[in-house]
């Protein structure tokens, strides 16, 4: 029998001084790059697909779209600091950095709405004293921030990120969701404020119609009408198909022209915004100032720690069948340099986003449509799709593609043809990247579990064998951190809550398995990613609290069972231990299933 390979880099199982982390400095990075680097070739060779250039494409928009938005978003509320530029720069530079020479490339970095929320959060504390610091005390952030990113990858403290499970990833998630939609409707609101109610009817219109559109067309793309390659087409380019069309709605003659639509705002070509340029004198700070900074650095480090690492384990989570390791130490340590760099020139910081991350993953996802025939009672067949995911185009070109493409929206006449989209537009991407994150989100689903009709439940349902009370006590431990995020980010005190996001993780590991049985846990929980190769990365899989206790439950034969099991029921035995559905490879549920299809993105 050939021996499984083991990685080198594991605490584990070693023994004395060499089991802390923190006293062998480098070893996570040091691994990172020597577990990816033989790779590095095949991450071009490999990208010489169709899926390679639709996926360019829609990442490109599903990047460059939100960016945008929150850019609007930073730009009313922090003076006209942030503008159009700062948001295609900073994204440009993030893809440049980590489609060259990062571990993981297929997570896509660029701008949040956590980082828009933060920046303008910390300008209405400066304004109090002097809002002309603004700019400098950012540099500093950034700077801090970059110090203690390099000082946690050094550590090795990424290798904490191994313990998210699906109960923090999908808070956090349902968290990201709605203060996208949020974001939407106060941008809605805005339109109203500013215009009038005819305009802002308008605004409303165009931005709901993005959405559906997008929304169908995706759904369309995971359906069964039309042929394959149609709904191939409409789904890959689903963004820039309704990008085009209702850029152009908004500027039909008549009575639509008629109205004032509030379109983007328009920028020299590679230019700060502001009359500045682009080197932040920083030094000039006082220095009680530079000390202020160093808490609110740690609290953004605190926050692109979870956030970015998150989104690289949705980007490599366990419905994508990879081949290729990880490397969460190494580009949590670039993560720090592009922070710098971007924090000196005056630009937001970039870091992993979140909903868009797992987008980039699935869009270069091969999957393969399959006929399923099944009979009723009378014989008559029963037809019904099912789709699997045979392979993932492994690669960095279309993440190098992008950021290219990103840099050559920064040209003029690019800059131009940005300035015919509608603000109002931006109002639907929100929308559309808010509601997929919460459509396709576990807690909805167990929301759908509970409210429907008993008899239409199917008989295998792993919820089925937990009572109802104790998962709604699940879900209300998760409610309960998504309304506390939330409610301290809409206040001044909103710089706080990357401590409550971080909170999720202790929260599941050490308090619920205190107020929940293993048994319950496994079945409405699982680790976000159990991919061997990229959970080399964080050290290997874990162990969570209660896991020996619950094999020992499960190894105890039943009364009546006999001695002599034999080991295809030890095999299926061990497959019904394993922590949820999702991991024993079953479905799981998602609204889109009324399309006649689903799959994870």
């Amino acid at each position: 029998m050939a021996s499984t390979k083991v990685d080198p880099y594991d605490f584990d199982n070693e023994r004395g001084w060499r089991r802390y982390r923190v006293l062998r400095p480098g070893r996570g990075m040091y691994h990172d790059v020597r577990r990816r680097l033989p790779y590095y070739k095949s991450d071009i060779t490999d990208a010489w697909t169709y899926r390679t250039f639709a996926g360019t494409v829609r990442i490109y928009f599903v990047n460059l779209l939100p960016a945008l938005a929150f850019i609007i978003d930073m730009n009313r509320r922090t003076g006209g600091f942030y503008g159009v530029n700062e948001a295609l720069f900073s994204s440009a530079l993030a893809c440049m950095v980590f489609s060259t020479i990062g571990a993981q490339p297929l997570t896509v970095v660029g701008i949040t709405g956590l980082i828009s929320l933060f920046n303008y959060t910390i300008f209405d504390i400066i304004k109090r004293y002097d809002v002309t610091l603004y700019p400098q005390f950012m540099v500093w952030v950034a700077i801090w921030a970059a110090i203690f990113h390099w000082i946690f990858a050094i550590f090795n403290t990424c290798d904490y990120m191994r313990y998210v499970t699906d109960f923090s990833s999908q808070s956090f998630g349902a968290y990201v969701g709605i203060i996208y939609c949020i974001k939407g409707a106060e941008l809605l609101i805005g339109e109203f404020e500013s215009f009038g109610p005819a305009d802002g009817f308008m605004s409303v219109t165009i931005a709901l119609l993005f959405f559906f559109t997008v929304y169908v067309l995706e759904m369309v793309g995971n359906g069964i009408w039309f042929r394959p390659w149609v709904r191939n087409l409409l789904g890959d380019y689903a963004y820039p198909l309704a990008t085009i069309f209702w850029t152009g709605f908004a500027h039909f003659p008549g009575q639509l022209k008629a109205t004032r639509v509030y379109t983007l705002p328009h920028t020299r070509a590679f230019y700060p915004t502001t009359e500045r340029g682009w080197l932040i004198d920083f030094w000039n700070l006082d220095v009680k100032w530079i000390f202020v900074a160093l808490p609110i650095g740690f609290l953004l480090m605190l926050l692109f720690y979870y956030d970015h690492n998150q989104s690289s384990v949705t980007a490599q989570a366990k419905q994508f069948p990879l081949k290729k390791p990880g490397g969460f130490h190494w580009d949590f340590f670039l993560l720090g340099c592009t922070s710098f760099i971007a924090g000196i020139i005056g630009l937001p910081l970039p870091n992993g986003l979140v909903p868009q991350a797992p987008v980039h993953t699935d869009s270069l996802t091969v999957y393969k449509d399959e006929l399923v025939v099944t009979k009723d009672e009378d014989g008559r067949e029963i037809r019904s799709k099912k789709v699997i995911a045979e392979k993932v185009v492994e690669q960095r070109v279309s993440h190098f593609l992008m950021g290219l493409a990103i840099i050559g929206t920064m040209t003029g006449p690019l800059l131009v043809v940005l300035h015919l989209i509608p603000e109002a537009l931006f109002g639907g991407v929100f929308f559309v990247v808010g509601w997929g994150g919460l459509e396709s989100n576990g807690i909805m689903a167990k929301i759908l579990y509970l409210i429907r009709e008993p008899r239409f439940i199917q008989p295998d349902e792993p919820l089925l064998q937990i009572p109802k009370k104790r998962i709604l006590f699940y879900l209300f431990w998760q409610i309960f951190g998504i309304t506390a995020t939330i409610g301290v980010s809409q206040t001044i005190a909103g710089i706080g809550f990357p401590v409550l996001i971080i909170a999720l993780i202790p929260l599941r590991v050490h308090i619920l398995p205190k107020l929940l049985t293993a048994h319950e846990l496994r079945t409405m929980d699982a680790p976000t990613a159990d991919n061997d190769v990229v959970l080399a990365s964080l050290g290997g899989k874990p162990r969570m609290p209660g896991d020996d206790k619950y094999d020992e439950d499960s190894a105890t034969v039943s009364p009546g069972a006999g001695t002599n099991q034999s080991s295809d029921e030890t095999i299926a035995r061990k497959e019904e231990d394993k922590w949820s559905s999702a991991e024993r490879g079953e479905p799981r549920e998602g609204l889109r299933e009324r399309a006649g299809a689903w799959k994870e993105a």
